[in-house]
């Protein structure tokens, strides 16, 4: 159930619960999850949160592919999150992130914008390791994963210029305000967990306009 358990994760470091299974959502046959969107070919991604309009409301469902799935089963990041399961992780971590915040946000009656969907899931990715690593490592500080998470990844080749445009920036804003969180709350002498999980919390409440603005100018 890591689904479940990633979905944990999010809720309790943001304060942020939800009533939803994530596995009432879940697709994890490339075949259905194209045959949801009207493809011909297998999706573009191992995850994606697929959103459909109906006349009595809004459809939505979580495609993460099952072969990610049965990595993850053998290679647990619960129980010990590395270089050979952190692509697998990050994969599901973000599924789980999109559909907690369309949930959670849809309680609240908030309007989501794809831009702040994307700049969420990344601030959510580094936040969910580290603290994995942090509980793995006996709480030494992992300062490699800002680098291996911001700077040595890259996009789907063949995404439209509109939808390549919307992930960079979200990974923009989301490296400036990561290192931000690390700089002042992590890697000074005296380290600041509580501070840095209530701005992580504050974060999360903000809209789109207002989260682009704090990642911007936070000091």
């Amino acid at each position: 159930m890591l689904l479940g358990e990633l979905k944990n994760l999010i809720a309790a470091l943001y304060d942020a619960p939800a009533a939803y299974d994530v596995y009432d959502f879940l697709v994890t046959d490339a075949g259905h999850a194209a045959a949801l969107q009207g493809r011909e070919g297998p999706p573009p991604a191992d995850e994606q949160l697929l959103v459909a309009e109906h006349e009595d409301g809004v459809g939505v469902s979580l495609y993460v592919d099952r072969a990610v799935l049965a990595r993850l089963g053998e290679q647990c990041p619960l129980r010990e999150l590395g270089e050979t399961n952190l692509a697998d992780f990050c994969t599901a971590l973000e599924g789980v992130s999109h559909l907690h915040y369309v949930v959670w946000s849809a309680d609240r009656e908030r309007d989501v914008s794809l831009l702040e969907l994307e700049l969420q899931a990344e601030v959510d990715k580094y936040a969910g390791a580290l603290r994995l690593l942090v509980e793995q490592r006996q709480g030494r500080f992992p300062e490699e994963l800002h680098d291996r998470l911001f700077h040595q990844t890259g996009f789907l080749p063949g995404l439209e210029d509109e939808e390549r445009a919307r992930y960079e920036e979200a990974h923009r804003y989301a490296a400036r305000f990561c290192r931000r969180l690390e700089e002042r709350f992590l890697r000074r002498r005296q380290a600041r967990p509580e501070g840095l999980l209530a701005e992580l919390r504050a974060f999360y409440r903000l809209g789109r306009h207002a989260k682009l603005r704090h990642a911007e100018s936070w000091r």
